[in-house]
C-alpha cells in the first residue's frame, strides 16, 4: 500500500453532516487535514458536527451537490445521498438525481482541480444476491423498476460514471461498496434495523421483525468503516476499486434482536410483520480484496459496537431527543430492515 503524503490537504466531504460523514471528518481533522463539509441537511444533522464549529481547520457549507460546486480541494469524499430506505423513497427522483447528477458534478470538480475522488457506493448494488457472500466481481440481481431502484440503480450508475471518467479523463478514483454500518450518530428513527431495535428496546416497545427473522445482515461498526475509507484513499492510482467494506460476520434479524434485548435489559417481545418488497434475504461481504489490498478488516465485535450505540441512543432519549417518530416514516407508513 502506498504511504500517505503527510502534507496538510484540503479535503471536501459531501454528506459530511451525516452519520458516516461526520465520523470521517473527525478522523481527517485528527490527522491534521483541513476539511470542507458540504451537506444540504436533508438527512444530515448539524448536531453531528456542532462539536467542530470552532475548529480552525473545519468549514461547513450548506449546498446540494445536484448543483455545481466551485471550490479548491486536494481530495473529495462523495458521501452525499440518503441511505435509509424511508428517506431515499420519500423523494425517489431526487435520490436518483443526487447519485447521478451529484456524481457528475463532483467528478467534474475533481477533473478541474485534479483531485483524487472517493465514491461511497453500496452493497445494495448487488440487489437480492444469488451469490453468497458477495464478491466485487458479482454483477448483482436488482429490480430496476422496484421501489428501491432509485437508490440501487442510482449508485450503480454513479459507479459507471466514476469508471468512465477514469477511462476517458484519467481521473484518480476510489470506489467503496459499503455494507450495513451502525454506531453513534445514526438517526434514531431512520427505519434501519439497528436503530429500530435499539429505540424499541430502550422504550419497552415490541421489537418489529419483518418476515420470519431468518434474513441475514452483516453489521460493521462505523469506526472500522472509516478506517477502510482512509486506507482505500491512500492506495495508488492503479487500484480504483470497487472494494467491499463491511463485516463478514453474519447475523439473522432474530439474533440481532436478542442481542439488543440482552444488552439493554429490556422486556420487549418480538413482533412479526410482512417483509417489504425487494428486501434482500442475505447480505454478507466477501472482503478478501480489502484484506489483500488494504490490509483491512473490521476489529469491533457486534456486542461491543452495539453497546456504544445503545449508550448514544440512551443519552438521546434522556435528553428527549429523537423520541418522536420520524415524520417521513409515519407519513409513508414504512419501516425497513434492509440496512
Amino acid at each position: 500500500m502506498q504511504h500517505r503524503n503527510f502534507r496538510r490537504q484540503r479535503i471536501l466531504v459531501t454528506g459530511g453532516a451525516g452519520f458516516v460523514g461526520s465520523h470521517l471528518i473527525d478522523r481527517l481533522l485528527d490527522r491534521g487535514d483541513e476539511v470542507l463539509c458540504v451537506d444540504n441537511l436533508f438527512t444530515g444533522d448539524k448536531s453531528n458536527i456542532d462539536h467542530l464549529a470552532d475548529h480552525p481547520r473545519f468549514e461547513f457549507m450548506r449546498h446540494d451537490i445536484c448543483f455545481p460546486l466551485y471550490v479548491e480541494v486536494d481530495q473529495i469524499y462523495n458521501l452525499a445521498c440518503p441511505a435509509s430506505p424511508v428517506h431515499y423513497q420519500f423523494d425517489p427522483v431526487q435520490t436518483t438525481k443526487t447519485s447521478v447528477s451529484g456524481a457528475i458534478n463532483m467528478l467534474g470538480l475533481a477533473k478541474r482541480v485534479k483531485a483524487r475522488i472517493f465514491q461511497a457506493s453500496t452493497s445494495e448494488i448487488y440487489g437480492d444476491p444469488s451469490i453468497h457472500p458477495q464478491p466485487e466481481s458479482y454483477w448483482g440481481n436488482v429490480n430496476t423498476i422496484g421501489p428501491r431502484a432509485c437508490y440501487d440503480e442510482g449508485k450503480r450508475c454513479a459507479e459507471t460514471l466514476f469508471f468512465d471518467y477514469r477511462r476517458q479523463h484519467g481521473l484518480d478514483i476510489k470506489v467503496a461498496r459499503i455494507f450495513n454500518t451502525y454506531g453513534p450518530r445514526m438517526h434514531p428513527n431512520d427505519g434501519r434495523v439497528v436503530s429500530n431495535f435499539i429505540m424499541q428496546a430502550l422504550q419497552g416497545q415490541p421489537i418489529t421483525i419483518y418476515g420470519d427473522g431468518s434474513q441475514t445482515r452483516s453489521f460493521c461498526f462505523v469506526d472500522d468503516l472509516v478506517e477502510g475509507f482512509l486506507r482505500l484513499m491512500d492506495t495508488g492510482p492503479d487500484f480504483p476499486g470497487p472494494v467491499n467494506l463491511g463485516n463478514p460476520n453474519e447475523f439473522t434479524m432474530i439474533e440481532l434482536a436478542e442481542a439488543v434485548i440482552d444488552l439493554t435489559g429490556s422486556n420487549s417481545k418480538l413482533e412479526n410483520r410482512p417483509l417489504p418488497q425487494d428486501d434482500p434475504r442475505q447480505r454478507q461481504p466477501d472482503i478478501r480484496l480489502a484484506r489483500d489490498k488494504l490490509g483491512w478488516e473490521p476489529k469491533t465485535q457486534l456486542r461491543q459496537g452495539l453497546g456504544k450505540t445503545i449508550e448514544y441512543f440512551d443519552e438521546l432519549l434522556r435528553r428527549n431527543i429523537g423520541a418522536e417518530k420520524d415524520p417521513l416514516i409515519v407519513d409513508a407508513g414504512l419501516e425497513f430492515q434492509s440496512r
